[in-house]
């Protein structure tokens, strides 16, 4: 309903006349449409998540479609961390490459070279170990851990690309409504790998964000500790406004404005104009008590330290750990 609104359909959407609403969008000059998308919901630019490993997505790489600048691309690796060895193979044996770690390894960074990647990303399975409790998920194959220490972490650190990781998603947990993702839900994730991941690696910068509510405060602690770690977003089922205002509150009292408050997360286009409408929305009363407490507490104010704070929550804090 919001980027209806927003986009000036609100007396079709009143009538409910869903064919001239889709008419209305078939009409609508690509281009054209992108910029009004963006300029809706004061986004930009938004960093999609590109997967080498999906044939279908691999071959609109392949065909050298033209880049946007409202659109940048992370190298999506998800079959590392899920220790999928037979995924990882096709896709190197069929680029021509060796069936090892090595071929791997190139595999990533012909990808990563042909995207522009910004970053390196991958959302952790419901069963995701990392270290001495994880086992090859079959017999000859290498495990999760030995693909991200001996493939990712090398490649990641050859190319200065940072690695951003989502904690607690459980693909299928009620297969009878995929494929749509409809089935998916969240698992308690443990917070140790991470900690581990950036206590070894730090001269890697780590992205991370958690679906369950349940470690929000672990992972807020960890970010107070590791300076290589940004946490960011309120991802999926924590995206509702009573957790994206409790979460806030949490992130304000412990890190101050060094972390980004939320995140696209969209699937399509038209998703960024309600989903920053709404957010802004909820984070707006977490960011006014804590002024409302500096300023009771006798530091005066100004605007231009509230929309320099703002703008830090809302991406700024990002884009100052990316640089560093």
């Amino acid at each position: 309903m919001t980027p209806a609104q927003e986009l000036g359909l609100g007396d079709l959407v009143n009538k409910k006349d869903l064919l001239a609403i889709r008419r209305w969008f078939s009409s609508q000059d690509p281009d054209e449409y992108v910029e009004k998308v963006f300029s809706l919901s004061g986004v930009k630019y938004v960093v999609m998540t590109n997967i080498p490993f999906d044939e279908v997505e691999a071959s609109k790489w392949d065909a050298g479609v033209a880049s946007h600048s409202r659109f940048k691309a992370a190298l999506r690796i998800d079959p590392l961390l899920k220790g999928d060895w037979g995924t990882i193979r096709s896709c190197v044996k069929a680029a021509g490459l060796p069936e090892s770690l090595e071929g791997a390894k190139e595999y990533l960074r012909i990808w990563a070279r042909k995207m522009n990647a910004i970053y390196l990303m991958a959302s952790t399975p419901a069963d995701f170990k990392y270290g001495g409790n994880d086992i090859p998920k079959a017999e000859g194959w290498p495990s999760a851990t030995q693909l991200i220490d001996e493939v990712m972490v090398p490649v990641a650190k050859e190319l200065s690309l940072p690695l951003a990781m989502k904690f607690g998603a459980w693909r299928g947990m009620v297969p009878g409504l995929n494929p749509c993702g409809g089935g998916d839900a969240v698992v308690i994730s443990e917070v140790e790998p991470l900690v581990e991941l950036c206590s070894k690696n730090p001269q890697l910068k780590f992205l991370a964000t958690f679906l369950s509510r349940v470690n929000q405060h672990q992972v807020c602690v960890a970010a107070q500790k590791l300076r290589n770690l940004h946490i960011y977003g309120c991802w999926w089922f924590c995206n509702n406004p009573s957790m994206i205002d409790e979460i806030t509150r949490m992130r304000l009292e412990m890190l101050g404005s060094a972390f980004t408050a939320q995140h696209s997360d969209a699937r399509v286009l038209d998703q960024l104009i309600y989903k920053w409408k709404h957010s802004r929305v909820a984070m707006s009363g977490p960011m006014i008590e804590q002024f409302r407490k500096l300023s009771e507490a006798g530091w005066p104010i100004t605007e231009t330290e509230i929309e320099r704070d703002v703008y830090r929550l809302l991406g700024g804090s990002y884009e100052e750990f990316m640089q560093k």
